[in-house]
């Protein structure tokens, strides 16, 4: 990747690009990462001057991350690269058949969410 970091650290600056500020448990959550793991990365991406974190306004004990502007530029350019190489990659599929993987995909995904909430209920 041209930002020079691991794929870990992609997808954290990827989500907070997609949803927004999250709590430091919720992007572990999206991403997958233990909370060992988070941390390091948003420490990583903090000292890198991509994300900062800052008080949640409802629990003191949680922080807020979110991108700071040269966090958002840099995560923009380099999410609309990787697009275009989802799109040179599905090149060979029809209009439907990209639909199709799409509609498949968010519904992977849903699934794959919902798993990872039940699973934490169940811990």
């Amino acid at each position: 990747m041209s930002l020079e970091m691991c794929i870990s650290d992609f997808a954290v600056l990827e989500v907070l690009l997609h949803k927004g500020p999250l709590s430091v448990g919720e992007i572990g959550r999206r991403v997958d990462l233990t909370s060992g793991s988070i941390t390091t990365a948003i420490d990583r991406l903090e000292q890198r001057g991509l994300v900062a974190r800052a008080a949640h306004a409802s629990d003191r004990r949680a922080r807020v991350v979110h991108l700071t502007p040269d966090g958002k530029a840099r995560i923009t350019k380099e999410f609309a690269r990787h697009e275009g190489a989802m799109d040179r990659a599905a090149h060979g599929l029809s209009k439907a058949e990209r639909g199709m993987l799409i509609e498949l995909l968010k519904k992977l995904g849903t699934t794959a969410e919902r798993q990872l909430t039940v699973g934490d209920r169940e811990s």
